[in-house]
């Protein structure tokens, strides 16, 4: 079994950390510098930012911070919110992005995900798909979970990576923030589809929510989560240390150190 990614999210809104329930209800968690140095150096896998309201804004991803971020940390970082163009991928990767999310800019472009994957490598490309439950169906949504496109959202992964997406990002709307677990049916759908790295997100608890997760569906290769992290509720160090000693395939490197 190839070795599990424990990954943080930092949803920013305004150069603030946030975060809500089904993607509603807003509130303030903490810098981004700062909690981006802290995930650093407690042994985080990975890192992804997303600028939450670049899109619904028709603005570009605010740089500055994100410049800061990157030049603050040690792990890989994926970065999203308001990726519309080629340019705005150069942009991003510029100011010390490994990887980039695109969401609703492929939703407008799809071609965008082709052009990006060939000027840039499909290992630099990652398709966020925000998807919830609409009449029996996994549905797309766009502009922060507040648009239905009407897409279903396992034709759109699977054109998706045939476009030359590396990796999935899968948001539960259903289950985002809710912490009762992870979306294993919408998981599962997916994980049933497609061969590339997949991502979940929405609706970690607890650490058994990622031991469900992995033992459950092994093609899965991470887990994202933000509140329980952001609040303490679950240390990553600690985290993955109970799922290595649970037969789960983890890098279980001593955290450089843990502050507030």
């Amino acid at each position: 079994m190839i070795t599990k990614r424990i990954i943080p999210c930092l949803d920013v809104k305004d150069g603030r950390v946030v975060k809500g329930v089904n993607f509603l209800g807003l509130a303030d968690v903490s810098s981004p510098v700062k909690l981006a140095r802290f995930y650093s150096n407690c042994g985080a896998d990975e890192l992804v930012f997303y600028d939450i309201t670049a899109s619904a804004e028709g603005r570009a991803l605010f740089t500055d911070i994100l410049t800061e971020v990157a030049s603050t940390i040690f792990i890989p970082l994926t970065v999203g919110g308001g990726i519309n163009t080629l340019e705005d991928f150069d942009r991003v990767l510029k100011c010390g992005a490994d990887k980039v999310s695109v969401n609703s800019g492929a939703l407008r472009d799809p071609s965008l995900i082709a052009g990006a994957a060939k000027k840039y490598g499909d290992q630099c490309v990652v398709l966020s798909v925000d998807a919830k439950r609409v009449d029996g169906q996994f549905r797309v949504f766009a502009k922060g979970g507040r648009l239905d496109t009407g897409l279903d959202a396992l034709e759109w992964i699977q054109s998706g990576v045939a476009n030359g997406a590396g990796e999935i990002v899968l948001n539960s709307i259903d289950t985002d923030g809710v912490k009762n677990g992870f979306d294993m049916e919408m998981l599962e759908a997916v994980c049933s589809v497609v061969d590339v790295p997949i991502i979940a997100s929405g609706g970690a608890g607890c650490a058994e929510h990622f031991k469900t997760l992995f033992h459950s569906l092994p093609k899965v290769d991470a887990g994202l989560a933000a509140s329980i992290f952001h609040f303490g509720e679950v240390s990553i160090p600690a985290l993955k240390r109970e799922l290595s000693e649970d037969g789960i395939p983890m890098r279980c490197e001593e955290a450089r150190y843990v502050q507030d």
